[in-house]
């Protein structure tokens, strides 16, 4: 069980607002945060990770995060750029979180990656490195994984496959996540749970039927 319990004051899309967010995360939910631009999810996830400052409180299984650094929260985080060591090759990156060769090939296999472990990561298209950056991610075997918008750079093509790579992970290891996202059709294809948000608080927040409605064949919009 995740308990998030935070406030923070910040500049959303329309001035000055207030971050309130209270909810609980049951351990293996997959929930995904969707509202409009400067709304605070992505701000949600910072602060999930130790990397901006919130008041209040943050449980993972018992244990307050207040104090933990960055380092000590046992969290993946898939950054929308990458952010990945061009200068090496696909499993070092890997390799460079934890030396568990194993578990690098593993989770390149998964996500059918192998035959670019020796690659170096400034060759790859954006697809590809955004898969490296997901298992690269899984290297710690967190406790929760974060994802900022992990599909929004990609085309229809490349972001199903990714959209098919993240499922099969959280099937394959049960981590909970939370991630970050504009897109309905891929929210409904991956998520349990769907929080959406503005101007800082939960406005809805159910399990994926609740919250969206088929609006077409191939769309998805939020139910009123």
């Amino acid at each position: 069980m995740i308990s998030i319990d935070i406030h923070k004051r910040l500049h959303g899309s329309q001035g000055q607002m207030s971050l309130d967010i209270k909810l609980d995360i049951e351990q293996g939910e997959f929930v995904v945060l969707m509202g409009e631009s400067g709304s605070g999810k992505t701000t949600l996830l910072r602060i999930l990770a130790g990397l901006e400052k919130a008041e209040g409180c943050i449980v993972v299984e018992g244990d307050s995060w207040e104090q933990v650094v960055p380092q000590k929260r046992q969290i993946g985080f898939v950054f929308q750029d990458y952010a990945l060591f061009e200068n090496m090759s696909v499993e070092e990156n890997l390799l460079f979180v934890k030396r568990d060769k194993a578990l690098a090939q593993k989770l390149l296999a998964l996500t059918e990656l192998t035959g670019l472990a020796s690659f170096n990561v400034k060759n790859l298209s954006g697809g590809q490195k955004q898969r490296v950056s997901l298992c690269r991610a899984m290297m710690n075997k967190p406790k929760l994984l974060l994802m900022d918008e992990p599909l929004s750079a990609l085309d229809m093509k490349m972001r199903e496959l990714l959209q098919e790579e993240i499922a099969k992970l959280h099937k394959a290891f049960g981590t909970t996540t939370i991630m970050v996202s504009h897109d309905a059709v891929s929210s409904y294809a991956l998520a349990d749970r769907i929080i959406v948000l503005k101007q800082g608080k939960i406005m809805k927040d159910g399990m994926k039927d609740e919250v969206l409605q088929k609006s077409t064949q191939i769309s998805y919009a939020l139910v009123d």
